[in-house]
């Protein structure tokens, strides 16, 4: 009687082994309790990481506008001209000192001449010929610094070339043709740094976000969860240090926004904390009338409620427990029935 029992449970044990092996062909799932994260979308803001402003170095009209909003400039491209009319006047009026003083300085140069021939000649005396090469060097001196003066002017006149600051995209174009400027007016405001987007996180979730942490940008205009295959993903750079309005601020950096418009926003997921929970690849979960199911490793159908969508798989919160063996949907029932 005992060795037949022995044969009967060794008989179940194979049997028992042979269900397992057949489970785990079956591609059966081992459900495990695990970290999940906790995420939010949130709009976030497309700024530049430096703006700067390019800005008239003198007063006067503006003469010349060479950009308009959108523009890409290099590093000291001509953006702009400031004309003013005084310079111009005071260049006209250097010439014609420049001219008189040239015509001064030759006639000093004749005088000095002649009085060194009347002086080698014993006609006028050293003090003559003295006189003469004075008033030929004032006239020298004159020159010289008439051309001075021009030159100052003439860099004056320069310095109306407004110029841009750095590398960067025009944002907005403060004047226009004819507009009056005073000196260090700004004439455009150029972002001039990489671009980055530019969060604020409600208070609650603020002492989760951290520098490195990996954010989820979707496409232009469209929340990430609608085409997980279309996001990108970012990080966290900087976290300001200061609660606005009840939020802080902190900057993603994301690869090749340049095509995006500063002040653009776009819909982006960061995350907000963690919890305990089950993670089911969705091909182990059948929905039927609005009802979700899992099959168990036994054939037993359990009725689930599924809560959020992760890259992992579909959150389980209610039906499952840990250590239970699932099987996927296309996996045969028993019996060979699929």
């Amino acid at each position: 009687m005992r060795s037949t029992i022995r044969t009967v449970l060794a008989i179940a044990s194979a049997a028992l082994v042979s269900a397992s092996l057949a489970q785990a062909a079956d591609g059966g799932l081992t459900v495990r309790r695990q970290s999940i994260e906790d995420r939010k979308t949130i709009y976030a803001t497309v700024e530049s990481a430096h703006v700067q402003q390019a800005r008239a170095r003198n007063g006067g009209t503006v003469a010349m506008l060479l950009i308009d909003e959108g523009d890409a400039v290099k590093a000291g491209q001509k953006v702009a001209t400031i004309g003013d009319p005084k310079l111009v006047l005071q260049m006209r009026s250097l010439e014609a000192k420049t001219q008189s003083l040239r015509a001064e300085r030759a006639q000093a140069e004749l005088d000095f001449n002649r009085a060194q021939q009347l002086y080698k000649q014993g006609v006028v005396s050293k003090a003559r010929l003295d006189t003469a090469r004075t008033a030929l060097a004032v006239a020298d001196r004159g020159l010289a610094s008439q051309a001075a003066a021009r030159q100052v002017v003439e860099q004056q006149m320069k310095e109306g070339e407004v110029l841009a600051p750095g590398d960067g995209r025009v944002l907005v174009v403060h004047v226009t043709d004819g507009a009056v400027v005073m000196p260090g007016e700004p004439i455009a405001t150029i972002a001039t740094g990489a671009y980055l987007l530019r969060i604020e996180v409600p208070e609650r979730h603020a002492r989760f976000i951290r520098e490195g942490d990996p954010v989820r940008i979707g496409p232009r205009g469209m929340a990430p969860d609608e085409d997980p295959g279309r996001t990108r993903e970012g990080k966290v750079v900087k976290v300001y240090p200061k609660l606005s309005n009840g939020r802080v601020m902190a900057d993603v950096e994301v690869a090749d926004l340049g095509g995006y418009f500063v002040g653009e926003r776009t819909l982006v997921t960061v995350k907000t904390g963690s919890r305990e929970g089950f993670l089911v690849p969705e091909g182990y979960l059948a929905t039927r009338f609005g009802v979700t199911f899992a099959r168990l490793a036994d054939g037993t159908a359990v009725v689930v409620q599924t809560g959020s969508r992760h890259a992992e798989g579909i959150e389980v919160l209610s039906g499952l427990h840990d250590g239970d063996v699932i099987l996927p949907q296309d996996a045969p029932k028993a019996g060979g029935r699929s």
